[in-house]
């Protein structure tokens, strides 16, 4: 009987869930702080009296150039995936995790006030299951393993307010080796899809590949920064 796997879940603190989904990416307690996340803020808009990637308040609610310059200081590149395509089309293989956006209901309290506001969600594969790593949950949730991944993003993607941001290597992303080349001329990947991705605890050990590279048809996350609302918390 094998053990229950040993997951870091950081769960939902002031308007910091940017912050706790890039900590649940990585599995890691402090891969990244309220503090850095701050900095890099600051070095993207210098010498501004409202800093336009995070909250008036300074409580968190830092946007995705945050996410993808954080990213970027691990070798990690973020992919924002054309929710046009079949989800089928990933090669989760070379796949390290996902980011998702989605709409939320903002409360003071157990007040609801009507406002608009958005929330970052991570997605990644632990000893052989994927699972959703929402800092609003409890405790992680199961997905499973990647035909039933796929279907969850289906689902998912299914709703226009919804984005996808695809996290891969570097190395990947510059070879669009996140995307598989075996498919048909729909778009659909071929019968010899493999039902399995390895961990990737860290971006160096994002496995090497000698596929061609070829056009995934999808855009680079800095060529889109403004394809998502910037109030995200």
């Amino acid at each position: 009987m094998s053990s229950k796997p040993q997951i870091y879940h950081e769960k939902q603190v002031k308007e910091l869930c940017a912050l706790h989904a890039l900590n649940n990416l990585f599995q890691t307690r402090n891969t990244f702080s309220k503090s850095e996340l701050d900095t890099i803020c600051s070095r993207l808009s210098p010498n501004v009296w409202i800093n336009p990637h995070r909250s008036m308040l300074g409580l968190g609610n830092y946007d995705i150039n945050v996410i993808m310059a954080a990213l970027q200081k691990k070798g990690c590149e973020a992919v924002w995936f054309d929710k046009r395509k079949d989800p089928g089309c990933l090669d989760l293989s070379n796949i390290c995790g996902f980011i998702l956006n989605v709409p939320s209901d903002y409360k003071l309290g157990f007040v609801m006030l009507p406002l608009r506001r958005r929330h970052w969600i991570t997605i990644r594969q632990i000893q052989g299951n994927f699972y959703n790593l929402d800092s609003k949950l409890d405790a992680p949730q199961l997905i499973g393993r990647s035909s039933d991944l796929i279907a969850y993003l289906k689902e998912q993607l299914g709703s226009k307010e919804k984005e996808l941001f695809v996290v891969v290597s570097r190395e990947v992303e510059e070879k669009q080796l996140w995307m598989n080349q075996f498919l048909n001329n729909r778009g659909h990947e071929l019968p010899n899809h493999k039902d399995s991705a390895p961990q990737c605890d860290s971006p160096d050990s994002s496995p090497t590949c000698d596929y061609n590279s070829r056009d995934a048809e999808c855009l680079r996350l800095n060529e889109v920064r403004n394809c998502v609302n910037r109030d995200n918390f």
